[in-house]
């Protein structure tokens, strides 16, 4: 794991507002509280070998079979699971990205060959690598685009990330969809979905044979108890319903704010968190300044392979706290 993901508050003293993330911070988790609360007792027993109740909830959910979902202590293990399961091989890496791909890979004996255009793929390489949303940019592939290219490479296999596809509004891949390719794994997060990072909590579906690949590598007891109680529960409530066309309204108006600052540029984006690039002075600076003196977190962004010193990630939270955001960021342009 690289050293500078996002929601690095443990590092200063008072962090209020946090854009670091690419989590909504404004969930109420008060009833999941008292779930956990009501299930601690459980904590005395083992879990589930294997999370096969939450698994059978999600494969009814987007119709499929338990066989075709495996959950996992979040998105991440199932990164390092898939890379471990198709260990020495050569992987191609849409870029810039999420840095825990290139890292299992390597952990893995992959060879690592960066990308930046599924229009032209490598000629060797037999899995593909991306993330729709992408991290940190926010643009997604089209849903017809990476139909035609699974398609016309059936001897590849696409590993694709939707970690964010709560958060967009465009048309994705459903799980369905992707079970009935030989060749596709997708990604899912309720880490993401349900703002619950500390939890832990995820899963793949995909074909069963792929599937059962993957499964052989899996430690058990790696869903703890709480968080396949959480699962049940998250899955179960109407509370966490957001409205994203307005969350994404709120977005443009916070895009629309920074750029009248000046001084910055910002990559379009099809979901609530942006890429931002400074003209001037370094992000790493800019974060250090909102974190010490106004109690705002960013994500300084230069440790993404293929972006530099002076790019950083937000992701939209209430109006009010992203026009503070703006009004700090215009502070520290002036002082600069």
């Amino acid at each position: 794991m690289i050293e500078g993901h996002g929601d690095d508050a443990y590092k200063y003293k008072a962090i209020k507002i946090n854009f670091s993330s690419n989590v909504y911070n404004h969930v109420d988790h008060s009833g999941l509280h008292q779930h956990l609360f009501q299930q601690m007792e459980s904590i005395r027993t083992y879990p589930e070998p294997e999370p096969y109740s939450l698994e059978k909830v999600l494969a009814e959910r987007f119709h499929l079979s338990s066989e075709e979902v495996c959950v996992t202590n979040g998105a991440t293990e199932a990164i390092y699971l898939i890379a471990q399961t198709f260990r020495n091989q050569i992987s191609a890496i849409l870029m810039p990205t999420f840095s825990e791909y290139a890292d299992a890979c390597r952990l893995h004996g992959h060879k690592v060959v960066p990308i930046y255009n599924l229009n032209r793929l490598p000629d060797r390489g037999r899995l593909i690598w991306l993330c729709n949303p992408n991290n940190p940019t926010g643009e997604l592939r089209e849903k017809e685009v990476l139909t035609a290219c699974i398609k016309q490479n059936p001897q590849r296999i696409f590993i694709m990330d939707q970690s964010y596809e709560f958060f967009t509004q465009k048309a994705l891949l459903t799980a369905k969809e992707a079970a009935e390719f030989p060749n596709v794994i997708l990604l899912h997060s309720m880490t993401k979905r349900f703002a619950v990072p500390g939890l832990r909590l995820g899963y793949i579906t995909a074909c069963k044979e792929l599937l059962h690949e993957i499964r052989t590598q899996r430690m058990p007891w790696s869903v703890n108890q709480l968080a396949i109680e959480a699962g049940h529960y998250l899955l179960s409530s109407s509370q966490y319903d957001i409205d994203i066309s307005l969350l994404l309204r709120e977005k443009e108006r916070l895009v629309q704010s920074l750029l009248s600052i000046g001084g910055m540029e910002i990559w379009p984006s099809d979901t609530h968190y942006m890429l931002v690039q400074l003209r001037m002075g370094k992000a790493a600076a800019l974060k250090e300044y909102l974190a010490t003196e106004q109690g705002i977190l960013i994500r300084d962004a230069s440790n993404f392979e293929g972006l530099n010193e002076h790019f950083f990630r937000i992701a939209t939270q209430t109006p009010e706290e992203n026009d503070k955001l703006v009004e700090s960021i215009k502070k520290w342009t002036y002082m600069y």
